[in-house]
């Protein structure tokens, strides 16, 4: 195996490397606070030289790769630089039309929570939303609902799901796109809602493929001299690159992934999209990838390079983005330094997941509503119709919503997080007078897409049920939580809902509407604050926006009975919530078209809340500094192309892992959430090894490697049971969750070990009185370490600590052993 292709250029500071091509087995880098950082530790990834681009052999997907490789062989060199170049079309990527061959191309839409540009398609919850839920059937069931809406609108690739960012910083603006910053709960997630969509017929694209965990300085940019400014860096070490960032990569191979998107970050000094290590050497042979890469909008700067690196299809090579592919691709071909093979391999690539999901058969044509919201967007120009012959449906804006506003409004409501009920604040119990304050409670005042909220620049006044960006959705309608409330409450004699929905007003000196309202003379006050977040910037605050939480303070100050609700892309800091007026708080995150009906109905019980927090709440927004968003005045004045440098100095140790190592106090941990009943669970373990004679070595055994890897590390080899009870006086869902603390790993530096790791987690829906033996299933990788010189998944000895409850901190049973070598 040429040069340890499995080893990032990475070495401890005190280490010298003579040459960037000479890898050796070297330890991992030292992370520790205490040791200096320096950059000359993250040298340029290997080159294709030093890393081949291997070709794809269709394993996992032989019939279809066989019909992609005949399919292949009848192009001429024109149409193969065609089909991976990206042409204008109808959707926001296309790939064009060969109708000779009765290939109708490829229409490529947004995104990973529904159809950005989709007439009469639904809004569904955001992927924090369902990182809420911890809910495995809930994302595969929105994947597949999702995908019955991408594919009667003519849409053959979904862009998503996102697990990258992971969420290093809560700050990150795309984090909401995203599940959570833990890599287990994610990858499981991740993994659903990409067998949800491709079980739809469907293809699934992996993004952002990697270490895109910031949106500031993303792309290129020029300084005041005209001097160009590379994208920022994100300098991460092996070991912690395979243990949290690739971490649901790998398993979205696994689980057969038609594509994966690169993404606009340099990975150790090195553009993603054309990054030989990260994309021939980790994604295609250490994980096997066999579908295609494809390129996030304009994060493709070079042909060649990129081509021989790695990245199959350039999106969306239209002439607003440099080209590098199209013409040059043939030239590039034509004098050699693009093989042909390199060639007819991207085109396989592209076609094995069209024909392994049967695409070609009967797919459904273009809605024509599309080119018309494209257009809008993005300023398609319209001869590309009869240039390249796009199939279009009879009838525009085709309705494709079916019944999913129910689920989407089941779902949103089961995975808000009930974060504080004093003295059972909640449910309500049939209020006559309430009051409603805050300027998320109403209704939209401009537009209902969130992607155009951008060139508005205002999103004060209207529910928040998306992000912004890519990320969003073209809401056919969106029920806000004033309406739900009044439907609610009623019009019957003694109801009365009065509201304030302007934020500023209710922070007036002797606010004449607060005193109009008399809010302590209201049953409930109900409060509602959002947090806006969206593509192409980080969020500046964790506070709640527009003077969210001076608004909670001023209703406290007088309601006895305020309940708060935040509808947020991810992580808010609370000062107020130890307030004792403040009764109840709820986590709606980004719910969707159904927001109103999905708060009303946990807020009077209809639906017991059963999210948990999918991240950690500090108590300050300075907890945090440990991973923060790279940006400064100096490197907005820079002249050095090279500055933007983000140094991933905390290894391993973000979210819940970084306050548990310090053991800093939080206000709600990681995996805490409330409900209507309480809960019990057995405080022993029953812990059974699987392994036939009670030996397992400590690196999997070797195998032909498959997609996701070796399938050795798949192996289950010990399973974990915990009995656990619903003790309350209602049904509700328990989501007992499994951690382990794996001995320390030998010869790996002085590499800070993460404790009291998430392995396991399940959702358990239980009568008054019942109870459930829930089991783990703990494989290979779950119980390893990655090894850095040895380049491989490794088991370290020792004792294994295995510790089961209802969140990070909140740990019922217990119990340990040791893995025999």
């Amino acid at each position: 195996m040429l040069l340890a292709p499995n080893l990032l250029d990475q070495v401890n500071s005190e280490m010298v490397l003579s040459k960037p091509s000479a890898l050796v087995a070297l330890v991992s880098l030292s992370i520790t606070n205490s040791l200096a950082w320096n950059h000359d530790d993250y040298l340029h990834s290997p080159t294709a030289d030093e890393i081949p681009h291997p070709s794809a052999d269709g394993r996992g997907w032989e019939e279809a790769f066989g019909l992609a490789s005949d399919f292949v062989s009848e192009l001429t060199l024109g149409e193969k630089v065609l089909m991976v170049s990206g042409v204008h079309g109808p959707c926001v990527g296309n790939i064009a039309p060969i109708p000779r061959l009765n290939f109708t191309g490829l229409c490529i839409q947004n995104g990973p929570l529904g159809l950005e540009q989709g007439s009469y398609s639904s809004v569904f919850p955001a992927g924090v939303s369902i990182a809420a839920s911890w809910d495995k059937d809930v994302a595969y069931e929105r994947g597949s609902q999702m995908a019955a809406e991408f594919k009667a609108k003519g849409a053959h690739v979904l862009l998503g799901p996102v697990a990258g960012p992971l969420g290093r910083s809560p700050l990150g603006g795309r984090n909401f796109e995203g599940f959570s910053p833990d890599p287990y709960l994610t990858g499981e997630l991740f993994t659903q809602t990409i067998e949800g969509i491709q079980d739809g017929g469907v293809q699934a694209c992996a993004k952002h493929f990697i270490g895109n965990e910031q949106e500031t300085q993303r792309q290129p940019s020029e300084n005041e001299d005209g001097t160009k400014i590379d994208s920022v860096s994100s300098n991460i070490d092996d070991r912690t690159m395979h243990e949290l960032y690739l971490w649901p990569f790998q398993q979205a191979v696994r689980a057969g992934v038609g594509s994966v998107m690169c993404s606009y970050n340099r990975l150790n000094q090195t553009y993603g999209c054309q990054n030989s290590k990260a994309l021939n050497g980790i994604l295609k042979i250490d994980f096997g990838f066999q579908g295609y890469v494809m390129s996030d909008w304009g994060a493709t700067h070079s042909g060649v390079t990129a081509v021989n690196s790695g990245e199959d299809m350039d999106m969306p090579g239209t002439p607003d983005y440099p080209l590098f592919f199209h013409q040059n691709l043939t030239n590039a071909v034509n004098n050699g330094s693009v093989s042909s093979d390199r060639l007819d391999d991207m085109l396989r690539r592209v076609m094995a997941p069209y024909f392994h999901l049967k695409q070609d058969q009967d797919f459904p044509p273009i809605d024509p509503s599309m080119k018309e919201l494209n257009s809008v967007l993005f300023s398609t120009p319209d001869e590309y119709e009869g240039q390249f012959n796009y199939t279009f449906g009879a009838e525009p804006n085709i309705d494709v919503r079916g019944n999913h506003g129910a689920s989407i409004r089941r779902s949103a409501a089961e995975a808000t997080v009930l974060l504080k009920n004093k003295h059972g604040a909640l449910p309500l119990k049939d209020p006559k007078r309430v009051a409603v304050f805050g300027n998320d409670a109403g209704d939209f005042t401009n537009g209902m897409s969130v992607w155009w909220f951008n060139g508005v620049g205002n999103y004060e006044y209207g529910v928040m049920a998306t992000g912004g960006g890519s990320g969003s959705g073209l809401f056919s309608y969106a029920v806000s939580p004033l309406d739900a409330i009044k439907l609610r409450v009623g019009y019957t004699k003694d109801a009365l809902v009065q509201y304030v929905l302007n934020n500023t007003a209710i922070l007036e000196e002797d606010s004449p509407y607060l005193k109009a309202l008399v809010p302590w003379s209201s049953d409930v006050c109900l409060v509602f604050l959002k947090s806006w977040a969206t593509e192409s910037e980080d969020r500046t605050t964790l506070a709640s926006d527009w003077n969210g939480d001076e608004v909670v303070e001023k209703i406290a100050s007088t309601c006895a009975n305020t309940v708060v609700v935040l509808h947020s892309a991810g992580v808010n800091t609370m000062p107020w919530a130890d307030h004792p007026n403040v009764t109840a708080i709820l986590a709606a995150h980004l719910p969707g078209q159904e927001a109103g009906n999905s708060i009303v109905d946990v807020l009077w019980g209809d639906v017991n809340p059963s999210g948990r927090l999918p991240y950690t709440i500090a108590k300050n927004e300075w907890d945090y500094d440990f991973a923060p968003i790279t940006n400064s005045t100096e490197l907005l004045k820079t002249n050095d192309p090279t500055a933007w440098q983000s140094d991933f100095k905390e290894g391993a140790l973000i979210d819940y892992r970084h306050f548990n190592h310090y053991n800093k106090s939080v206000q709600y941990e990681f995996g805490y959430g409330l409900s209507y009943t309480t809960f019990n669970m057995s405080r022993k373990l029953t812990i059974t090894p699987l392994s036939t004679n009670g030996t397992i070595s400590p690196f999997p055994p070797s195998a032909p490697i498959a997609p996701g890897g070796n399938p050795s590390l798949w192996d289950t080899l010990y399973e974990i049971q915990a009995t656990v009870q619903n003790t309350g006086e209602v049904a509700g869902a328990a989501v007992p969750q499994l951690y382990l603390t794996l001995p320390p790993h030998e010869n790996q530096g002085e590499y800070v070990e993460a404790t009291n790791i998430l392995r396991g987690f399940e959702k358990v829906r239980l009568d008054p009185g019942g109870s459930k033996t829930v089991t783990f299933a703990l494989n290979r990788r779950d119980l390893s370490h990655w090894d850095v010189i040895n380049q491989e998944w490794t088991i370290p000895q020792g004792e294994v600590k295995a510790s089961v409850g209802f969140s990070s901190r909140d740990l019922r049973a217990r119990g340990t052993f040791t893995v025999i070598p």
